[in-house]
């Protein structure tokens, strides 16, 4: 038997045993968006239960009541717990089949439930979070003032909403970054390496831009990481010196092009601005990728902060020319060359003086 999705009924079940532990008024009927979990386009799925805490003042709450800001992006108004009822296999035309056997997927945000317990209005107010913010601020002898909740910056942010997201960024991007390399996953130019790299570079860029931070800094935090969570994931003493030498590597290697950059970026800007416009052109934010190795998303952020939009149509084409021109220019000289080792070649000179390859071709 299959069940179209649009034709499930309201998830009583769920409903009923709610009611039993909260007042009626507690219990708010999600949307299919909001309240049917799918892994994907096929696959188990099934409605989902999920579990808000309003943390806002109590002014704030006699404006407004907390069920109106369920799932409208509040800050203080969050989900901490979801627990989805797995009974559904969604198939590749859409439908819905029942599975043989049901079960319950649950997902706890960790950080979030910290926060409840501790009474605080962000995750980065929590004991998790605190040790190393307090470390930054001993390290960069800027004061954090906790003024933002959204974690946004933009045009016309202060002087300290901009120090405090830096330090959140930090905090966070560190502890992603140590527990990565820990798990065995190095920094590099491709798939998840890439994913790592860039998230050590955007830190590296909010420690240098809002932190003044000119030199490697988040490996002087790792110590303070792996004192508050080395006893819970040993893996991080365990790997403490290979971590650090990576990390500092890499800021290393980033700090050198950063600075050429965002010179050049803002110069970019100021002379859009001369000329009444906002959008940096996709062939400015090429360049800056292609001959000074500046990542595409730094440059989109960078404009955000500022007002600006990035052309980033214009900026695909221009990498779609480029890549014409290397298999061109590849398909012109494989006649000279004979091909020894087949595979991906990526450019690393942006990030290293000196680097481990392999011998791809030899001249015949």
């Amino acid at each position: 038997m299959k069940v179209q999705k649009r034709k499930l009924s309201r998830d009583d079940e769920a409903a009923k045993y709610w009611a039993k532990h909260v007042k009626p008024d507690h219990i708010i009927n999600g949307n299919k968006h909001d309240n049917f979990w799918e892994m994907g386009e096929t696959g188990p799925c099934g409605p989902c239960t999920e579990i808000h805490v309003d943390s806002r003042t109590p002014e704030e709450k006699t404006k407004i009541p907390g069920r109106e800001l369920v799932n409208k992006d509040n800050p203080q108004v969050i989900e901490i717990w979801n627990v989805v009822f797995m009974q559904y296999n969604r198939k590749a035309d859409g439908s819905l089949e029942p599975l043989p056997m049901h079960v319950i997927d649950t997902g706890m945000g960790f950080e979030r439930l910290v926060r409840m317990l501790q009474d605080k209005h962000s995750n980065y107010d929590t004991d998790i979070f605190q040790p190393i913010i307090q470390q930054i601020e001993a390290l960069s002898h800027q004061q954090y003032g906790f003024t933002t909740p959204t974690g946004k910056l933009g045009e016309g942010s202060t002087e300290q909403e901009k120090i405090d997201i830096a330090m959140r960024v930090v905090a966070d991007h560190l502890r992603a970054v140590a527990f990565s390399i820990a798990d065995g996953q190095l920094p590099s130019n491709a798939k998840a390496g890439y994913v790592i790299r860039r998230i050590l570079r955007r830190a590296v860029r909010y420690a240098y831009t809002f932190l003044n931070q000119k030199e490697a800094f988040l490996y002087k935090l790792l110590p303070t990481l792996v004192h508050e969570m080395g006893a819970a994931y040993p893996e991080l003493p365990a790997q403490q010196e290979l971590i650090s030498r990576v990390i500092k590597e890499e800021e290393d290697s980033f700090l050198r092009t950063l600075e050429k950059g965002i010179n050049l970026l803002n110069a970019d800007m100021d002379e859009l601005t001369a000329q009444g416009k906002t959008e940096l052109p996709g062939t400015q934010a090429f360049r800056l990728f292609d001959t000074y190795g500046f990542p595409f998303d730094l440059t989109e952020l960078i404009c955000r902060e500022k007002g600006f939009t990035v052309d980033e149509k214009g900026f695909d084409e221009e990498m779609a020319k480029q890549k014409a021109r290397a298999r061109n220019a590849a398909a012109v000289e494989n006649g000279d060359w004979e091909v020894v080792r087949e595979g991906e070649q990526v450019f690393v000179g942006y990030d290293y003086t000196e680097h481990t390859t392999h011998i791809c071709a030899t001249a015949k």
